[in-house]
């Protein structure tokens, strides 16, 4: 009966972080698509407690669903509903060759995990997902893949913010002999 209920909650967990990371990739709003990024953070924190790590789990809790769809959040808001792009047909063709080739990839992927070698019955090491063999591998083999993501979300945050200052307008002043151009901000933009 253990084995039955670790298996239904690996399934809702599975099922649950797909349902979210569908729906984070193809909301058209950008809060429903942060909530579908919360619904996978939190259901991929639940496949952690399936595996015995529950520091791991942990840390996805805090760090990503505590800090980083907050700020992904506090961007959308900064960016207000006239940050939506207005449709463009250019690169459509670089747009669903890019698509078809990461579906390929990743159905490669998948059958790859398919085909390995499981492992039957064994369980985890008492060292798995503790502290101890976490920094092992962080400060080992994960240190370079560590800090491009930490570098890939601080672009990304310079990039919204970038955005939400949004361009400024020139407009020109005629008065009595001369032109002079004054640069206006668009609405929300606060100096």
């Amino acid at each position: 009966m253990d084995s039955f209920v670790g298996q239904l909650f690996f399934y809702v967990c599975a099922l649950s972080a797909i349902v979210g990371a569908l729906s984070a990739v193809l909301s058209k709003n950008t809060i429903r698509g942060a909530m579908g990024l919360l619904m996978m953070i939190l259901s991929l924190a639940g496949l952690f407690l399936a595996l015995s790590a529950q520091f791991l789990a942990a840390i996805q809790l805090i760090v990503y669903a505590g800090a980083i769809v907050v700020l992904f959040l506090f961007v959308i808001m900064l960016l207000g509903p006239s940050a939506s792009p207005d449709h463009d047909s250019h690169g459509r063709v670089a747009r669903v060759g890019g698509a078809t080739l990461f579906g390929v990839a990743s159905l490669a992927w998948v059958a790859m995990i398919w085909k390995a070698p499981k492992i039957g019955g064994q369980h985890p090491s008492p060292e798995f997902g503790s502290i101890d063999a976490l920094g092992k591998v962080l400060f080992s083999d994960g240190m370079v893949p560590f800090e491009l993501s930490s570098a890939l979300l601080m672009v990304a945050v310079v990039g919204a913010v970038a955005i939400a200052r949004g361009k400024h307008t020139t407009n020109t002043v005629t008065s009595g002999g001369g032109e002079a151009k004054l640069a206006t901000p668009k609405a929300g933009d606060a100096r």
